[in-house]
Order: structure tokens, then sequence, then C-alpha cells
């Protein structure tokens, strides 16, 4: 800060020096005139030095934005002519500019950023993304001030070698015609006269021809896709949707809810993974192993503690009826109600508006429609282990049906992975009954998360019997008659084994992407490139959940549910770009951790400024009463200020605490406008209410406090 100080005084005292000695007199067009022919006879006998002295002085002016940058090109114009004026103009520009940029750069750009960073985020993208073409596009046109264009730039994440040649390139047309009305400099009589309406226009004309050309060979490039295709003079369907999980379900009632006709196609279950195999039937297991694990330890509650008597079958029945009633809401019958015509078969696309169906009750229909939403869901990536299908092993899909199957818990069962899948399944097999252990190749399980939580979480996993084996990677299963053992070796290479009965594979998601035909259209499906409307190469075919990523969350399929839906009936005419700012997430082990925003870790990898306010739920009434007096809660804020920019909690119910920050972040509510909200007693969210206390507490006025400390002293006599 001292050195942007100093830095800011030398640059003032140099400005007010250059208008105290009156150096602004030669920057008119007169001034200009007269120092033009002062300089003739200095050209004539000292040329080299003449130019060095006006290219520095150029630089100087155009670096501290000083007005007569257009003045000395025309002055460089009458003082060596078209050629050579033009050389120099141009380098000397391209130059002051890039220096008016890394000044602005530095004495700026971190703490804009860092006080608009959220909502600058759009603006960085583009410019990572595009930022040149654009630059170049502004500086084709000199009726935008140039050095406003400098500043601005230096906010953003363009890279200073483009910068400069962007603006060498964009600045030369209009450098080229000052230089050249320069060389006429004497009969030249107001600076109006240089850029004519016309030449303003042909500028402008200019300026927009990058963004014409970039449309036109977009459109040229998606025309040479379709071209081998015969695009249908009418449709079918305004929208198909290609799979009936949440992403799908959605998409397809937004479409129905806004009178499209609208297809879904579903060859397997209807409500996805979630509803089959993923969040609904293990938060089920979840909750029967939360309750198997208080009564092993019912002394908590002033009972006595017992050995809970498990019968696997009553359990998966249990789990399978859970799933039967929730059934309903995703059901062929409820989205026909709807208006939605749901089509049971597998899907594929045999041009970019045919999709093909082949009829689950046999035979083959085919469907056109203007729009295609691609929402197939994703499946358990399994790792290329040498001995894997010898041994057997269940994933996250298959676990339910092989519960239902065996009717027991597995004896002895490996969990291969450590993250939220592999931390809740290893929880609640080891809280009934199963002797786990739980395999992870990095250095901690949650890895994701903060190192304070995933400590937390360890400790939690390893009181409720779950062996974590950390820094361990997983080479290869064997099998010696019943006896299955995995072999892992550590970061020497050390190798030792694990024996188990069953394994279970938790080591992500991949999207599921094969037999949809879209390798054939082109689409690369090893790394399906969206843009931010969740459009393919082929616009009118977008991708929405799991399977267009980044974050393979229900919600979020949801959420770009409707962006997809909306863009791909609607996008001819307006176009939303998906927002992924305020992103929940919550890993359902006990106690629950559940984040929104940053991590103290991704903060410090990005280099963002924060504060940090934490409450220790140990000290909530309601959660000393409930026995769950464990977790805390953190909240990053920027510096100085109530504006949240994370939390992460550990604790009961913290899906449910999150609530409360998501809607504050997404609406910019701050930590004051919380402690200020009456929170019921005694209520796990008044912890919410006593975080926001403790940033209140650091941000208290002191010299306040010690001004009534004095008031009230006085009162007292």
């Amino acid at each position: 800060m001292i050195k942007k100080l100093g830095f800011l005084v030398v640059i003032a005292l140099v400005v007010a020096g250059f208008f105290a000695l009156g150096l602004n007199q030669y920057l008119s067009l007169e001034g200009a005139k007269q120092l033009q022919l002062d300089l003739a006879a200095w050209r004539l006998e000292q040329p080299l030095v003449l130019a060095a002295v006006l290219f520095v002085s150029y630089v100087l002016i155009a670096a501290l934005s000083l007005p007569g940058a257009a003045v000395m090109t025309l002055l460089l114009g009458g003082v060596f002519g078209l050629a050579w004026g033009l050389v120099l103009a141009s380098f000397a520009s391209s130059l002051g500019a890039t220096l008016a940029f890394l000044m602005t750069r530095f004495i700026l750009k971190d703490s804009v950023q860092r006080r608009f960073g959220d909502r600058l985020k759009t603006i960085n993208d583009g410019v990572r993304r595009e930022g040149g073409f654009y630059l170049f596009s502004l500086r084709l046109v000199p009726v935008f001030p140039f050095f406003l264009i400098n500043m601005l730039m230096a906010l953003t994440p363009i890279k200073i070698r483009q910068f400069y040649w962007v603006s060498q390139l964009g600045m030369l047309p209009g450098t080229l015609v000052y230089v050249n009305a320069g060389s006429q400099l004497s009969e030249l009589k107001n600076l109006s006269g240089i850029l004519s309406p016309s030449l303003l226009f042909s500028f402008v004309l200019l300026g927009i021809f990058p963004l014409i050309a970039k449309k036109i060979l977009a459109w040229l490039s998606e025309r040479a896709k379709k071209a081998k295709y015969s695009r249908p003079k009418r449709f079918d369907r305004n929208l198909i949707v290609i799979g009936g999980g949440a992403a799908g379900l959605v998409s397809a009632y937004i479409a129905s809810a806004v009178k499209a006709k609208v297809t879904l196609i579903e060859a397997h279950k209807m409500g996805g993974d979630c509803l089959n195999y993923g969040c609904v039937p293990s938060k089920a297991l979840i909750k029967t192993a939360k309750l198997a694990a208080q009564q092993r330890h019912g002394e908590r509650y002033g009972l006595s503690g017992s050995e809970p008597v498990i019968d696997f079958r009553r359990i998966t029945a249990r789990i399978n009826d859970v799933i039967a009633r929730i059934e309903p809401h995703d059901s062929v019958a409820r989205y026909t109600e709807l208006g939605v015509d749901v089509v049971q078969g597998y899907a594929r696309l045999i041009d970019p508006w045919t999709v093909e169906i082949a009829l689950n009750s046999g035979g083959v229909q085919r469907l056109t429609a203007r729009a295609i939403i691609i929402a197939a869901g994703a499946e358990p990536a399994v790792p290329p282990l040498p001995g894997l299908e010898e041994v057997g092993y269940l994933t996250s899909d298959t676990l339910w049906d092989a519960l239902t199957q065996s009717g027991e818990a597995p004896k002895r069962l490996l969990v291969l992975g450590g993250g939220a899948i592999g931390c809740e399944l290893a929880q609640s097999f080891a809280r009934l009954g199963s002797s786990v252990t739980q395999l992870e190749m990095l250095p901690r399980i949650l890895y994701r998360e903060d190192e304070d939580v995933s400590a937390a979480i360890t400790k939690s996993l390893v009181d409720d019997g779950v062996n974590i084996v950390t820094d361990r990677r997983a080479l290869r299963c064997e099998i010696d008659g019943e006896q299955k053992r995995m072999i892992v070796s550590d970061a020497c290479g050390c190798e030792s084994s694990i024996e188990f009965d069953t394994l279970l594979c938790a080591v992500g998601r991949k999207p599921r992407l094969q037999g949809y035909g879209l390798e054939e259209l082109g689409i690369d499906i090893s790394a399906i490139k969206l843009n931010e409307y969740l459009e393919s190469q082929y616009p009118h075919i977008l991708f929405a959940g799991d399977v267009a990523g980044p974050y393979q969350f229900t919600h979020v399929a949801a959420h770009q549910a409707w962006y997809a839906a909306v863009n791909g009936l609607f996008g001819g005419f307006k176009k939303f770009k998906v927002d992924y700012s305020i992103i929940p997430r919550v890993t359902y082990v006990d106690p629950e951790v559940a984040s929104v925003g940053l991590t103290e870790a991704e903060a410090t990898k990005l280099n963002i400024k924060y504060e940090l306010s934490c409450y220790g739920i140990d000290d909530l009434d309601r959660a000393i009463c409930d026995s769950q007096a464990e977790g805390f809660i953190k909240v990053l804020t920027v510096p100085n200020k109530d504006r949240i920019l994370g939390v992460t909690i550990v604790g009961a119910q913290a899906g449910e605490l999150l609530a409360e920050y998501v809607l504050a972040m997404k609406h910019g509510i701050g930590l004051k406008k919380i402690l200020a909200t009456i929170h019921s007693y005694p209520s796990m969210s008044e912890a919410n209410k006593y975080v926001a206390g403790e940033w209140q507490k650091a941000h208290a006025p002191q010299w306040a406090l010690g001004l009534l400390a004095r008031f009230h002293a006085w009162r007292r006599g």
C-alpha cells in the first residue's frame, strides 16, 4: 500500500510539473504548428536525436494519460512525414498505452478484483476467452477514449503481451489517418476536420467488422456441420428430452408449463440415479444407521445403551419402500398428466434433429424436434485394476439390488474412495455391523474440504469403527480360494494387502454418453464442450445434469434444466447464461458437512483475501440438549466487510443450516442482517446468528466503546 501511494505521489508531481511548466501549450494544434517550424532545423542537423526526444515525449504523454496524444501524432507526421511518422507514432502510442495499462494494474487491479470479484466473474471469463478480440474491435474505433480503454483493460486478466500487440494492430488505422493529416499540418485548420462524419462512420464499420465476421464464421461453421443433413421443414416436437432423471424431468416439466410440445424419453427407471440408486436409498440407509448408533450409545441420552439387532432384510425392505413412496413424484403417469409425452425406450440421434427410439414395448419410433436436451446422467467410474473382475465389486448403482438379494450386511467391506459417497456408505455400514476399511489414495478423506473439516470427519468415522487408510494407491486385486485381497502401495513403493469379502468402488462418476449417436454427429464424447448456455457445437442440442458437469448434484441438475429448457425453446430470441456462482453441497456423514462458496483452501489458492469468523457448535444450547454438541461454523467474509464469500458447517443438520447462507449470498445479505434476524430458541439455527455475532464482536469500534465506558462512568457520578 505504501509503495502504491508513493507511486501515485510521483505521478501526481510529474503531471503537476507538466502543467506548471506550461508544456501543455505545445499540445494544441497551434502549438504543434509552431513547434513544427521550430524543430525544422533540428531535424536537418540531428534527426535521430529529435526522433528519440519526440518518441519518449509521446510515450510519457500516453502513459500519463495527458491530453495531447492526437496532437503528438499530427506533429510526428508533420516533422517526419507519413512513413517514419507512422512508425514512430504507432510504437510510441502502443508503448505508452501499455505503460498506462501497467500503472493502472499495479495501483487498482487487486483492490477492484477483491471488492467486486464475484460480480466481475463473467467479465473476467469473457476476457480470458476472447479479450484480445474485443480489445481489437475497440481499438479500431478512434471515437473511444484510448486512455479509458487502457485503464479498464488493466482491471481484467488480459495478458500484457496480448494487450500490447493487439493495441499496436488495432490503433494502426487511426494512427495512419492522423499521421497522414499531420503531413499537411501547416494547412490544417482544426482537429475536427481530421475525422469527418464519413470517416468516423468508416471507423465504426471497421470496428464492428470483427464482430460481424465472427458471427458469419460461426454461422458458416454451423451450416457446414449441418450441410450433410436435411433439416426438416416441420417438426414433430418443440423439444425432445433424453433421460428421466432430475435434469430431464425438470426440463420436460418447464417445456410443458410453457405449452411446448415435448417428449421425454427414458429407457430404464423414471427418477434417474437419484431416486433409484443415489440420494434416496443412501439417505434412507444413513437414517437407519444413525438410529442404530444412537441405540448403541443410549447412555448419551440417559438410557441404557444396547447393541441393536440388525435385520438387513427389513432394512432393505424399508429402503425399497421409501423409493416406492417417492416414485409417484417422478412417474410416467404424473408427467403424462402434466402434458409431457413420455416414451419408454432407448434414444439415438440419427441426425441433428431426428431421434430414433427403440421402444421397450417393441418397435421403433422416430421423432423430429427443434431442440434436443441430453440429460442421460452419469455412471460410476470403475478403476482399471488388474483382477477387479475376478474378485467382483459393487458400485453405488449395483449395491442396493445386491443388498436386497443377500439380505445381510457385508462382513468385511472395503470401500475404495474417500469422497462424499465413500464416506457416507463407509460410516453407515460400520454402524450396521460391518467391518469397514476405507482406502483413499490422497493424504486425507474429503480432500476438497479444508483440513479441519477432513480431520473432524475422520475422527467421527474412526469412532464408528471405520479403518481409514490414506496415502495408499490400489495396485491390483487378488483372490486365493475364498480369500480376496487388495494390494496397495505407499509413497515409497512398499506393498501391503487389505483383505475383504465385499469391495465397493466409490471413486467418482463419469458422464453417460455412449450409445446416443453423438459420435456420428461429430460431438466428442470424451470431452463434451459446452458453452455458457449449455449448448453443444450444435446450438439446438443442449446438455443438462451430471452428463454436462461441472457439478454432479441433483439440485444442480435441476438448476441447469431451467437454462437448458429455456435456451432450447427460446434461444433464437433470448439466451441465458447458466449461473454457477452459488452452489451448495452437503455430505451426509454424521456430523454432516455443508459448504457454499469458497473454502479457506480455495480462497488461499486463488489469492483472495478474507477474514474468518468461527463459532463452535459445542457451545450451542440446542446442540447440548440433543447430545450433538460437536462441530463448527466457519464464515469467510471480505476484509472489514460483512459480505459473505463462503461458509463451511460441520455439525448436526448442517445441510439445513446452510440454506440461510445460500439465501444470504444469493441476495447480497451480510452477516449484520443475519445477526439482526430473530432466530427461535432453542434451535440449531441460532448457530448462524452466533457466528454473525463473532464477526460483529471482532469489528466493534474500540474507540467508541471506550467513549461509552467514560460516558457511563460520568453518568454514575
